[in-house]
């Protein structure tokens, strides 16, 4: 259980990730907002509490590492690491323009903080877990992180890369669904039904837990019981809403990447910041 501050304080940072990303893509009046907003709480867990990194020197040889697979929600986690000081805030508002080093995408050519460029959906597992077999192969005790979509894990890559990794018990490797239902063209049970994900990585060899996404003391626990057993990788499937914390897009199949207008924004922040009040005064 988490401490009522530590509690509300990853809650306030999950709100800031979530208006720095609104304010970061209503800059450029379009992008990925649906799917970047869904993960501003696992983000916020990851980045408050759970992960070692020293933004001062990013690069770091004991840091853990970061794969967000589904790399259209850069502005998400571009967000998170101008909040803890990776490059200035003031850059978020050049996402996607010319001579950017915020592309839409994550790029760790370009970006401070970004550690394996991303956007081909499906590649960031095997490269999430090709990190994971090479930190174990140097009996390195980093932990790498994989953020994936759930559109993404129809992708045969994904299973290929789960059979890898619980045949090599990469410990080492906690990976997450943004299950969120909803994909670029669709909901997922439409296109393409994913069935039960945990149970499905259990067979696989996975350690799985299911926990509410929205819920940074859930998910700080998830992590803290994966990183408890050593044996398996673990897959922690989020249960989120696409949109989460903008109410005209949330759960709807018009957020995976819609225009933003200066109005659209205003109302965004507006009720974004309502929430960030009522958690600070501990109503919500």
């Amino acid at each position: 259980m988490l401490e009522r501050k530590e509690k509300q304080r990853l809650q306030l940072f999950s709100k800031k990730i979530q208006m720095y990303t609104m304010k970061t893509i209503g800059s450029l009046g379009v992008g990925h907002v649906g799917g970047s907003l869904s993960i501003a709480d696992l983000l916020a867990v990851l980045y408050g509490k759970e992960m070692k990194y020293d933004s001062r020197n990013p690069q770091w040889e004991e840091r853990d590492w970061l794969v967000c697979s589904k790399g259209h929600a850069g502005p998400a986690l571009y967000s998170a690491l101008a909040l803890m000081g990776y490059f200035p805030e003031s850059e978020l508002e050049t996402l996607n323009r010319p001579g950017t080093r915020l592309p839409s995408h994550c790029d760790r050519n370009l970006t401070t903080g970004i550690d394996m460029t991303t956007g081909s959906l499906g590649q960031g597992a095997s490269t999430a877990a090709g990190i994971a077999y090479g930190m174990q192969l140097d009996g390195k005790t980093n932990m790498v992180y994989l953020i994936l979509g759930d559109g993404e894990i129809q992708e045969g890559q994904v299973w290929e890369m789960a059979l890898f990794a619980a045949h090599r018990k990469l410990s080492n490797l906690i990976a997450f669904v943004d299950y969120n239902h909803v994909q670029l063209d669709g909901y997922t049970d439409d296109i393409c039904s994913l069935g039960d994900v945990r149970e499905k990585f259990e067979s696989f060899g996975w350690f799985a837990q299911d926990v509410d996404g929205h819920d940074v003391e859930a998910v700080a626990q998830a992590v803290k019981i994966a990183k408890s057993q050593k044996e398996k990788p673990s897959m922690i499937v989020l249960e989120t809403e696409k949109g989460h914390g903008w109410s005209e897009i949330a759960g709807k199949l018009n957020g995976h990447c819609p225009t933003v207008s200066k109005v659209q924004l205003d109302s965004a922040l507006a009720e974004m910041q309502g929430a960030y009040d009522k958690i600070k005064e501990g109503i919500l």
